[in-house]
């Protein structure tokens, strides 16, 4: 049987801080559309500047399909093999379990290299231990079968199935993955001719239409269409990442698929949503293609990626923290825990410590000092501006390197997974 896990959020839920090198707190939060009120008649001038505004609309495509058919080809299905101790009930494939609406089972008719239709709804059997496996897509981003795709699709080995738009299955080596970005970079021996893609040079602006290829429950080379609805929208997963929020619809097998600009280019890779049932409602997010170039090239010239590390649990200061420390307008990240031995620890720094600035300059809350950390060098110094116990202080940190992301433990599957504390 064929499981994936397209990374979940739940609508209700809020994350309570960012975290360099340690876990991040996941707290619920209602969360209530709000209407607004329209007027019954315009003022004076209204019209005029409605006219000016449509003056300046950009025109919806009239068809997607040329784009389509251009970058079609290039994207791919991921299969890898995972264990499961579960079983599931028969009868419940393509469906969601009603105890976890975020799992589901694809008909073995779904896998690549089958060459038949997905199966529908209750024609699945029980699936058996060895027939599980991540379902998930990716892209070529060179002739030659460099391929692109989730590390979490491809998180529970080192080989891979892969599958071409012309039906054809071919092995895939994985090169290398980094689960902090949820990037992975894959390899198919024995082809220079591949179709490929090319990453954006630029990033897309906000209302910018973007098409998504994919695998969703199998049904490889499905497109959807949507907007750039968000952009460096922060999830604070642990990644120290922002993200591109996108209104095209997203499901369970689109892990790792590309998300195109009109251009053909890839704006983003898709990654996770935020669903009250498992199923798309309109909000996706894709890891940014400036992140992308950054990760891969790491990941095929040693297999991992090197950042900076700090060895502490840090939370942004909320309004209360600050009312709390007798502050007003007080920004930055407050230290929840240091690892012992760790260079935060060395350094002297302690629980209750306000980091406000780095290196200078001024950060406005955990993830801008995530940011900060991770991209600097390990074995490199840091001046951090402190403020504890109502004193402005400051530390200098020798920062180390990020331990492996890949072999640290997350949590159970169809969850949004952190890390644990290094």
């Amino acid at each position: 049987m064929v499981q994936e896990r397209l990374r979940f959020g739940r609508t209700r839920a809020a994350i309570a801080g960012g975290v360099i090198g340690g876990a991040v707190m996941l707290m619920a939060a209602g969360v209530q559309a709000q209407s607004a009120a329209l007027p019954l008649s315009f003022a004076d001038g209204a019209p005029a500047l409605l006219h000016r505004v449509s003056d300046h609309a950009l025109p919806a495509p009239n068809s997607f399909a040329d784009l389509a058919a251009k970058v079609k080809p290039a994207v791919i299905a991921v299969v890898s093999k995972m264990a499961s101790t579960s079983k599931s009930m028969p009868g419940r494939s393509f469906g969601f379990d009603q105890d976890d609406p975020e799992q589901q089972d694809v008909p073995d008719q779904a896998m690549p290299g089958h060459g038949k239709s997905p199966g529908m709804p209750g024609q699945g059997k029980m699936p058996k231990e060895s027939d599980l496996a991540m379902l998930g897509s990716g892209f070529f981003i060179s002739p030659d079968g460099y391929a692109v795709t989730n590390s979490h699709v491809v998180e529970n080995g080192d080989t891979a199935e892969v599958r071409t738009s012309d039906d054809k299955t071919y092995s895939a080596k994985v090169v290398g993955r980094d689960s902090l970005s949820d990037l992975a970079l894959i390899k198919v021996e024995g082809r220079n001719d591949f179709a490929y893609v090319k990453l954006a040079d630029r990033s897309p602006r906000i209302g910018e239409w973007v098409l998504t290829v994919g695998n969703p429950f199998g049904l490889m080379g499905t497109i959807t269409a949507g907007i750039v609805s968000a952009r460096e929208r922060t999830i604070d997963v642990g990644a120290g990442e922002d993200f591109l929020q996108i209104d095209a619809p997203i499901n369970n097998g689109d892990s790792g698929g590309p998300s195109f600009d009109v251009d053909g280019n890839v704006v983003g890779v898709n990654s996770m949503i935020f669903s009250p049932s498992g199923g798309s409602v309109g909000v996706a997010f894709a890891i940014p293609a400036e992140t992308v170039k950054v990760v891969i090239p790491q990941l095929k010239e040693k297999g991992s990626v090197t950042r900076g590390w700090m060895g502490a649990e840090v939370q942004s200061i909320t309004p209360d923290i600050a009312d709390s420390l007798g502050k007003d307008n007080l920004h930055g990240a407050i230290v929840a825990n240091v690892k012992r031995d760790g260079p935060a620890a060395k350094a002297g720094l302690a629980s209750g410590d306000v980091i406000t600035s780095v290196s200078g300059q001024e950060i406005k809350n955990s993830h801008e000092l995530t940011k900060k950390i991770h991209a600097a060098t390990p074995g490199s110094s840091v001046q951090l501006g402190l403020l504890r116990q109502g004193k402005q202080q400051s530390a200098s940190v020798t920062l180390g390197q990020m331990p492996d992301q890949t072999t640290v433990g997350v949590a159970q599957p169809h969850r949004l997974r952190r890390p644990s504390t290094p």
